[in-house]
Formats: structure tokens, C-alpha cells, sequence
């Protein structure tokens, strides 16, 4: 699999984008760097978009603008994908714990097996909000100045492009990872059944299940690897209640034992 493969596989994921001027610019950013695939999501159509002014910035890039596929929320748009990886500068305590920088995240996709790649990109006002982060399984984070951190949509699209292309090497060819809408299903299967033992406390589960969702998709599971560990967490809640084990409130143990 050679390096064009590895970029083709790439989506570029732009989340209610407000000025058709800005998806245009996006567009030659992206063929400029060997990307081809825009995906739009949050309900807005073509028909939202003045079309003349996304092709006057495209300019010979106008064929990424009639191939972009439209989709109806985030999550739809990347069910499919085996790494989501969402690009933000802000932290805070319910955005990852964890960030990487584009060559970081050039060197991760090409260690990461065959399979659809989502990089997605906020408003142009407000960027990302801390959910549409939760759903992404990484964040990228661009370096900037302290002075003046702000990024343009198109600008912050043509770095992570341009590292993307500078850096990409051929995938692994081993395995086939399972897509992100199977690591939402088994985290919360798996959640489910540390609910069933008393396990949280508080709002732990959502949390606990985000991060699994995260964990299963940034490891590259084969489906017969998540089958595996299913049944660990299943053989778990069976095994549990026959187990003499002290407990305090919520099956947390006591905190002096």
C-alpha cells in the first residue's frame, strides 16, 4: 500500500461550516496535500451553500466540493471510521486527557491498519463543542502562539494536511480493525455489565464508557479480539456475585481494606 492509498483513505470531516468561502478554501487545501474526501455533517445540504463562492476559492479544486458526501450528525459521520480524530486547541476537564501534534498524528495513522481515517474540524466561530470531542477517539492540537492562538478553518486544515503529506508512510497491511460504531456498541456493553455488578459511583459510566469507546479505537482491534475481551467482562459480572469479596456502598471496596 503505497503513500497516496494511505492519504485516500483520510476524511476530512467539517462541522457546520458557516461560509461557503471557507469550504472552498478547505478544498484546495486538501488537493494541494493529496486529500480528496470532504464529508459535512450537521444537517446542513449543498443547497445551504453559495455554490459560486465555494468554487471561486476551490478554484481547480472544485472536484472535492462535488464529490463531498453529507451527513446528518457527527456520529453518522463517522461510524464507519477506525480512528477519529478531532481537532481542537482548548482543554478542559470534560475534553481528553491527552493531545497529539499533526506529525504525532501522521506518524499514529501510519502505524494504524487499513480502514476510513476521520479528522474533524469545528465552526469557524466556536469550533468543536465538548461533546462533538467526546465522539472523536483522539485530538490533534496545532501549536500556536500564546499572543494570538486562533486558526482559521482553512488554515488549520492546510497544516494538518500538509503534515499529514509530508509525513504519511504506507499502513500495515495485518489485521482489520473494527469501525468506531462497533467500539460505541462494545463500550457500552461492557459498561453495562460493571452497572450490573455495582461498579459506579456518580456519573462514572458515562465517563468510563468514553473512555473505552477511546481505548478500543486508538488500539485497532480485530473483531475477534473485541469478541474476546466481550466475554472477559461478561465471564466478570457471572463470576462476581459468588465471589467473597468485601464491598462498601456501590461495590467500591471499603476504604480501610
Amino acid at each position: 500500500m503505497n503513500v497516496q492509498e494511505n492519504l485516500d483513505r483520510i476524511r476530512m470531516v467539517l462541522v457546520e461550516p458557516q461560509d461557503g468561502a471557507n469550504i472552498g478554501s478547505v478544498c484546495r487545501a486538501m488537493k494541494t496535500m493529496g486529500l480528496s474526501r470532504l464529508v459535512i455533517a450537521g444537517g446542513k445540504t449543498r443547497a445551504d451553500y453559495d455554490d459560486d463562492r465555494v468554487r471561486t476559492l476551490a478554484l481547480h479544486a472544485a472536484d472535492v466540493w462535488e464529490n463531498c458526501v453529507w451527513e446528518q450528525s457527527l456520529e453518522s459521520a463517522l461510524a464507519t471510521s477506525i480512528l477519529t480524530v478531532g481537532a481542537t486547541r482548548r482543554r478542559g476537564k470534560y475534553r481528553k486527557f491527552s493531545f497529539i501534534n499533526p506529525s504525532q498524528l501522521a506518524d499514529r495513522i501510519s502505524s494504524t491498519p487499513a480502514g476510513p481515517v476521520s479528522i474533524v474540524f469545528g465552526r469557524e466561530a466556536n469550533g468543536l463543542t465538548d461533546d462533538e470531542v467526546g465522539q472523536c477517539s483522539l485530538v490533534v492540537t496545532i501549536p500556536t502562539s500564546d499572543a494570538f492562538p486562533s486558526l482559521n478553518l482553512a488554515q488549520a486544515v492546510q497544516i494538518i494536511a500538509y503534515s499529514l503529506y509530508d509525513r504519511l508512510k504506507p499502513w500495515p497491511v495485518e489485521g482489520v480493525p473494527i469501525p468506531q460504531q462497533r467500539a460505541e456498541q462494545a463500550a457500552w456493553e461492557i459498561s453495562e455489565t460493571l452497572e450490573r455488578i455495582n461498579f459506579y459511583k456518580g456519573t462514572e459510566r458515562v465517563w468510563n464508557h468514553r473512555f473505552l469507546r477511546d481505548v478500543f479505537v486508538r488500539a485497532c482491534l480485530s473483531e475477534t479480539e473485541m469478541q474476546r475481551l466481550e466475554r472477559l467482562f461478561i465471564k466478570l459480572a457471572h463470576i462476581a456475585p459468588f465471589k467473597n469479596i468485601p464491598v462498601g456502598n456501590n461495590g467500591h471496596p471499603p476504604e480501610d481494606a
